[in-house]
C-alpha cells in the first residue's frame, strides 16, 4: 500500500504526521518527496547507506553543423533554444528533457550532455528504509528529481511518501500512483483555503483521501463544518499541546516519547488500509 501525506499549504505539520505514522507502524519506506527542503531525515535520524547525483538532458548545439534555421526553437514550448542569426543559445533551466529539438535539427547539430540537478541519498534506521532527493540550489524545476526518488518504491513494504507543500507539479508527481492521501490540515481560514484546493487535485486524480487535524484547538470550526457538509471523514486530530512543540524543536518525534500517540498513529494506519480495501 503506497501512502502519501500532503497539504494544500506549508507548515501544517504533514512532515511531523508522515514520520510519527511511520515510526508508530515500523517496517515500512518512507519516500521523502519535498526535494526542495527535505526534513524528514532530520527526525529518523539514518545511516545515509548510498549518495548518487541525478542529472537531466540538456541539449549542445554545434555551431559548425548548426545553419540557423530555427527548427529547434520554434519546437521547443518551453522556450529554452533561441535561435539567433549567427549563433543559438540554450537555457538549461527551460529546458524539459525531451530530446525533441535533436529529433527535428535537420542537419543534425543537437547532442546532449548531462546537467546535475541534485543528489538522491538512501539510508536506513532500524526496519524503517529512507529514500530522499535534495535539489540542487537554483535549480527551477523539482519534478525529474522527485522521479528519481519514487523509482526506489519498492514491493516488499508499505510506502509512505511524504509530499511538498501546496498543490502544484511537485505535489501531483509525488501524490500520483498513491493508493491513498493523508491531507494534514489546520483549523483556520487559511488552512480551510488550501485544503479545498487540495481536495480538488485529488478529487480530479480519482486518489481517496482523509483529513488529519494539527493544532486542534486553535482557529474556529470551519474545517470540521466543511469535512462534514462534503462527507469527508476526519481520521486524527492532533491537539495544538506545548509538549509535541517542544519535542518538535528538538527533532524528536513526539509519538516516540508520548506511547499514546504511537497507538494513535497504528489506528490511523490501520483506518487507512481499512478505506483502501474498501
Amino acid at each position: 500500500m503506497i501512502v502519501s501525506v500532503a497539504s494544500g499549504k506549508g507548515g501544517t505539520g504533514k512532515t511531523s504526521v508522515a514520520v510519527n505514522m511511520a515510526l508508530s507502524v515500523g517496517n515500512v519506506q518512507f519516500l521523502d518527496c519535498d526535494v526542495e527542503e527535505p526534513n524528514a531525515h532530520l527526525f529518523l535520524n539514518p545511516k545515509i547507506n548510498q549518495t548518487q547525483g541525478v542529472t537531466v538532458s540538456v541539449p549542445i548545439v554545434n555551431e559548425k553543423l548548426c545553419d540557423h534555421c530555427e527548427e529547434c526553437a520554434d519546437f521547443c514550448q518551453y522556450h529554452a533554444l533561441f535561435a539567433g542569426s549567427d549563433k543559438v543559445l540554450v537555457f538549461p533551466d527551460l529546458c524539459h528533457s525531451c530530446g525533441g529539438c535533436a529529433l527535428v535539427c535537420p542537419k543534425e547539430a543537437i547532442s546532449e550532455d548531462q546537467h546535475k540537478i541534485g543528489t538522491l541519498k538512501l539510508g536506513s534506521t532500524d526496519d524503517l528504509e529512507l529514500a530522499y532527493g535534495e535539489l540542487e540550489v537554483g535549480e527551477p524545476m523539482a519534478v525529474p528529481l522527485i522521479r528519481e526518488v519514487k523509482k526506489h518504491i519498492g514491493n516488499a513494504k508499505n510506502v509512505i511518501l511524504d509530499s511538498p507543500p501546496g498543490t502544484s507539479c511537485p505535489v501531483i508527481q509525488t501524490v500520483k500512483g498513491s493508493d491513498f492521501c493523508i491531507l494534514v490540515t489546520e483549523p483556520t481560514p487559511f488552512g480551510l483555503h488550501d485544503l479545498k484546493i487540495m481536495i480538488q487535485v485529488l478529487e480530479s486524480m480519482r486518489i481517496p483521501f482523509g483529513v488529519v487535524i494539527n493544532r486542534a484547538g486553535i482557529g474556529d470550526n470551519r474545517v470540521y463544518k466543511y469535512c462534514e457538509e462534503k462527507d469527508i471523514p476526519i481520521l486524527l486530530e492532533i491537539p495544538y499541546e506545548r509538549r509535541i512543540a517542544e519535542l518538535y524543536s528538538r527533532g524528536i518525534p513526539f509519538s516516540q516519547e508520548m506511547p499514546e500517540w504511537k497507538t494513535k498513529f497504528q489506528a490511523l494506519f490501520t483506518t487507512v488500509r481499512k478505506l483502501v480495501n474498501k
